[in-house]
């Protein structure tokens, strides 16, 4: 193959790796029940490609090759470890229907199935949210360290460890019978949000990794609502992060600036999105049982109203952190609140409100620092907004956010 038909291929591979790659690795756990060798044998399957594609062309389903050769590792890694019955665990064809290991819940797909799989009960808590989002969504280390604020070295090895133990243990890795998927619930839509969060972060006009990624996240949190259509939280996350998704065009000005929530034209969401939002969040405020994720969707609710023309009602959204601070006081939650409150009353209750967060869990929190920078501002403090604004700006990944905090810092 000459030099520009290998590039059209290695493309093609890394396209299929990073569109498929939680999808194949869903398909794959679910045979093999272990997920650490899942992701050896499709990496294995991915270097195959590379080898074999650039000189054969690229088989016509690149995912059934790429699952059938992976198939084809492991049972020869069986083989190798002297494991019987290898064949009647793993059938050698792509497209043949997998062995009867599912419980009577119907799992609208294998990727949601892999979710609730990694948060069993045995699996570190903390680790739960990681290794969904390296396992079903192919995110890796260092993206993953990046949303939990620890070094990618860290997060490898925490990743590697909880890989081990499922191994070595024996944690079953199989799907959860139906009077068990309550109790793993919070732990998939943590995952699902984060995954959310990582390419909402990520999303601009020129990245589509990250638009794929929060899209992803929207189509999993869709095939949950179908698998468990009465669950307040389940709605209220979907109605969250519609909300957010309705403003995605407004948050970029057409030459790539970056446009805060509170200065984007209303014009520019989509009231059709805002629609399905508020339906998703009255649906999930009917059953009477106020969650995180519903208390997120209706601050972003209250937001929504400017696209129809009404102001900002900050003495709603302060409520509504304070009820979401009582069940889930995160830096995010706390920050949120006292922008809220600077808003509704004057800059220095907001100012007084970051104050009091735990000084150790914000020196590397950017939003704590750009909104600290704004209120100093607004209260005339120009050293200590200049310090602050400086804190934000170091510790701002995306340039867009960068410039703008520069502009703002003067």
């Amino acid at each position: 193959m000459t030099g520009a038909g290998a590039d059209d291929t290695h493309r093609t591979i890394e396209r299929v790796a990073r569109e498929s790659y939680g999808k194949l690795l869903a398909r794959l756990a679910a045979h093999t029940r272990d997920v650490a060798s899942a992701e050896d044998v499709l990496g294995d399957a991915l270097v195959a490609a590379l080898a074999t594609w650039p000189r054969d062309g690229v088989p016509r389903s690149p995912e059934a090759w790429l699952v059938t050769t992976a198939r084809h590792f492991f049972i020869d890694r069986v083989r190798h470890d002297e494991v019987v019955h290898a064949h009647q665990m793993l059938p050698l064809d792509a497209d043949a229907a997998p062995p009867d290991v599912h419980s009577v819940a119907d799992f609208p797909d294998e990727r949601l199935e892999l979710l609730f799989v990694c948060a069993h009960p045995a699996i570190d808590q903390a680790m739960h949210t990681p290794l969904m989002l390296q396992t079903v969504l192919g995110l890796d280390a260092a993206r993953i360290a990046q949303a939990f604020l620890i070094s990618p070295a860290t997060m490898g090895q925490r990743l590697v460890r909880v890989k081990t133990k499922i191994r070595v243990a024996g944690i079953p890795f199989a799907v959860p019978q139906p009077c068990e998927l309550p109790q793993r619930l919070d732990a998939v839509l943590e995952a699902i949000y984060a995954a959310f969060g990582i390419g909402w972060s990520a999303m601009s006009g020129a990245d589509e990794r990250g638009r794929d990624l929060a899209d992803e996240a929207i189509w999993l949190a869709r095939v949950l609502r179908e698998l468990m259509p009465n669950d307040p939280e389940v709605l209220g996350l979907l109605s969250l992060m519609l909300h957010c998704v309705a403003r995605r065009h407004a948050r970029r000005e057409p030459d790539g600036r970056y446009v805060p929530l509170s200065e984007q034209d209303p014009r520019r969401w989509s009231l059709g999105v805002i629609d399905e939002a508020e339906r998703c969040l009255a649906r999930a405020s009917a059953c009477g049982r106020p969650g995180r994720f519903q208390l997120e969707a209706a601050i972003q609710s209250v937001h929504s109203e400017r696209a129809r023309g009404g102001p900002t009602n900050w003495d709603a959204i302060v409520l509504f952190y304070e009820q979401l601070a009582a069940v889930s006081p995160t830096l995010g939650t706390l920050t949120g609140h006292a922008a809220a409150l600077a808003e509704a009353t004057a800059p220095a209750a907001g100012l007084a409100a970051l104050d009091a967060m735990p000084r150790e869990r914000i020196s590397t929190y950017q939003p704590y620092w750009a909104v600290r920078a704004h209120l100093l501002q607004r209260l005339g403090r120009s050293c200590d907004a200049t310090n602050a604004f400086d804190r934000a700006i170091g510790l701002t990944e995306d340039p867009a956010v960068r410039a703008f905090l520069l502009e703002r810092r003067g």
